[in-house]
């Protein structure tokens, strides 16, 4: 068990969790993202299914701005897995609408821009810092 202090509870330490926990710090820390405005295990309705965001970053108007996928380090985010990882982020990004999104497994990042002038994403050389996200 580990204590997730964004969600104020215990929760089980998983693979999956160890990434999410380490990487939430991370945006905490190095990019200086408000903990206030971080939402972990986020649950949401899509075509009247269940899902849930591993993490949702707003802004300061409470509007969201970027998904965060988490898998395990085991899973190889760079291969065939690939298209599945990012079949489910556009989807939940169907319902969030956020210009950003970014997957990770802990070891490999990816993150990405939506651009309206094409309609993509763009592929981001490293993760943008809270500031970045809002200009």
């Amino acid at each position: 068990m580990i204590f997730d202090p964004l969600r104020r509870k215990w929760v089980r330490l998983t693979p999956e969790e160890w990434v999410r926990q380490n990487f939430v710090q991370y945006l905490i820390k190095e990019g200086k993202y408000p903990q206030g405005l971080i939402g972990i295990e986020i649950n949401f309705r899509l075509n009247n299914m269940k899902k849930r965001v591993d993490i949702l970053v707003h802004n300061r108007r409470g509007e969201p701005v970027m998904i965060v996928e988490c898998k395990s380090p085991e899973i190889k985010i760079s291969d065939f897995y690939e298209d599945k990882v990012y079949d489910q982020l556009g989807e939940y990004n169907f319902g969030y609408k956020v210009p950003y999104v970014i997957v990770t497994n802990g070891i490999v990042n990816y993150a990405f821009r939506f651009s309206s002038l094409t309609g993509k994403y763009e592929h981001l050389m490293e993760i943008p810092l809270y500031e970045d996200l809002l200009s």
